[in-house]
């Protein structure tokens, strides 16, 4: 049984949580070396000195959160979880930082599959709107809760960090951002609310008012801007997000457990359960029932434009 069927488990008394509603079933590979597995969704690099995971999104087609994607994520976070969920594991190859980041150019990530949830829509199919969002936020439960290891996590967001891309970076411990790079949640343009934990995690950054305002007024803000408000914990200058990283790691080698300690603290005092997000989800997904044709169409055309930008950017590379 993997990491995120058994926290489904832990939760039986108080929610009815089927089986399939995990859009993706992958088997612990405890035992393979991850890092010898072909992927074709994400990047994979170890940086043994400085005791640091990459992980790096790098999908040719929209970047967007897909079935794909999801079941290789799901892979690394079972991985880790499965070698360094106690503080004796791997001791001879430890890791104290995982990084969320992306190799696709000028784009972290784009958010929700939207061709998908257009043909949901459309179809009245409320069980699948409800399975992909349930399978986002058991992954996003997970990167909050740094997959039950004792290390500390961090999003590193160059480019564009869109609706569910947000929310992706929001649930790690630091996030990252060059001054450039744009990052917020637009689904209000087509009438929606993000439902993948972008309300419980930016609310851990900002007051309750503030996040209402945030989610409702659907800005694009700078990775600058939002280290002035307090979202971003660490502005790197464009180009230099993982340069600023690794400075950042050797500084505060020292202070490690004292600072993973703090981070534990936050989600003590203001925890984040999967329970509460997989209740913000299904409302998103009976929400977004309620579009109308001309919403649908948005969102339609969103996704095209996120498919000729991605083709414009591969082809710049």
């Amino acid at each position: 049984m993997d990491f995120r069927s058994r926290a489904a488990n832990e939760l039986d008394r108080n929610l009815t949580i089927e089986a399939n509603d995990m859009l993706v079933q992958t088997p612990p590979i405890a035992e393979q070396d991850i890092f010898s597995k072909q992927f074709r969704e994400i990047d994979l690099r170890f940086d043994r000195s400085d005791e640091i995971f990459w992980c790096y999104m790098n999908q040719t087609s929209r970047p967007s959160y897909t079935y794909e994607l999801g079941e290789e994520i799901q892979q690394v976070q079972d991985w880790i979880h499965s070698n360094y969920a106690t503080n004796s594991a791997n001791a001879a190859d430890p890791l104290r930082y995982f990084v969320a980041a992306s190799h696709t150019p000028g784009i972290y990530n784009l958010g929700g599959d939207l061709k998908h949830f257009a043909d949901c829509i459309r179809r009245r199919d409320l069980g699948a709107l409800k399975k992909y969002a349930r399978t986002c936020v058991h992954m996003q439960y997970e990167n909050s809760t740094a997959f039950g290891a004792p290390i500390i996590t961090m999003a590193l967001v160059q480019g564009d960090a869109l609706g569910g891309g947000f929310e992706h970076a929001l649930a790690f411990d630091i996030l990252v951002a060059e001054k450039s790079a744009r990052l917020g949640l637009p689904e209000i343009l087509f009438n929606l609310f993000p439902g993948m934990g972008a309300y419980s995690f930016l609310r851990q950054r900002l007051s309750r008012k503030e996040t209402e305002r945030f989610i409702l007024e659907g800005k694009l803000y700078t990775g600058a801007q939002l280290y002035d408000m307090g979202v971003v914990d660490i502005l790197a200058d464009d180009g230099m997000g993982e340069a600023a990283i690794v400075e950042y790691t050797k500084e505060n080698r020292k202070r490690f457990h004292a600072e993973r300690a703090v981070y534990r603290a936050r989600k003590i005092a203001n925890p984040v359960s999967l329970e509460e997000l997989l209740e913000i989800t299904d409302t998103w997904a009976e929400t977004a029932l309620y579009l109308e044709e001309a919403d649908v169409r948005k969102m339609e055309r969103l996704a095209s434009a996120q498919d000729r930008r991605i083709m414009r950017s591969l082809r710049a590379v």
